[in-house]
């Protein structure tokens, strides 16, 4: 029963992106008309990657509460495909990708309510890495074929400038997804203490 209210909430976010998204998609914008389209902005991608997550989420949800008392090896292996996709997701993109923008409490909530198994810190941060680059040759592409800028500020510095500050972008972002797996074992480590300092007989 202590689930059910993750679930609830997890559903509301997952309700409330597919809203924002809508409304996103609504809004008459020159920018949303041209080449790329919305996709071109990060903080569109990063409000897809929350619905995608939180709807991945949702779905995991249905299906542990589908596969409880079910001794069917296939659901559970199938539960565990989806629990592994999830953390995944937390780990390399929700996380590391919205932790500079509004959606962090959703992400800090979620993280709090329930343990993500991160993958090795080698895996993760090459697949940060390659999120990183892959979005820095979208923007470099856009202004190849329609020689404007995504973000106005590119337009102002020197080329070797614009090298640095994609450098850093990519340095940040590592360090958004070594901060998300430090938190994410503080958060469980110290609970971990709780519950065995819970579970210890008190001495007389």
């Amino acid at each position: 029963m202590a689930l059910v209210p993750c679930q609830v909430l997890r559903a509301a976010i997952l309700l409330s992106y597919c809203s924002i998204l809508c409304n996103f998609k609504a809004i008459d914008m020159p920018a949303h008309q041209t080449y790329g389209g919305s996709w071109k902005f990060l903080t569109f991608i990063d409000l897809v990657i929350q619905a995608v997550f939180f709807g991945i989420c949702v779905l995991t949800d249905l299906s542990s509460l589908l596969t409880k008392g079910n001794d069917s090896q296939e659901q559970e292996r199938q539960l565990k495909k989806l629990i592994s996709l999830r953390d995944w997701m937390m780990a390399v993109l929700a996380f590391p990708i919205g932790v500079h923008t509004t959606v962090l409490p959703f992400i800090l909530i979620e993280m709090r309510t329930t343990h993500h198994q991160y993958p090795s810190r080698s895996c993760g941060l090459a697949a940060v890495c390659t999120f990183a680059v892959g979005y820095i040759l979208w923007v470099c592409w856009i202004h190849h074929v329609t020689g404007v800028w995504v973000y106005p500020l590119l337009e102002y510095l020197s080329p070797g400038v614009k090298i640095i500050f994609f450098v850093a972008v990519t340095i940040i972002i590592n360090i958004s997804y070594l901060l998300g797996e430090v938190l994410n074992n503080y958060i469980w480590d110290t609970q971990k203490c709780i519950e065995e300092g819970k579970e210890k007989p008190k001495l007389d």
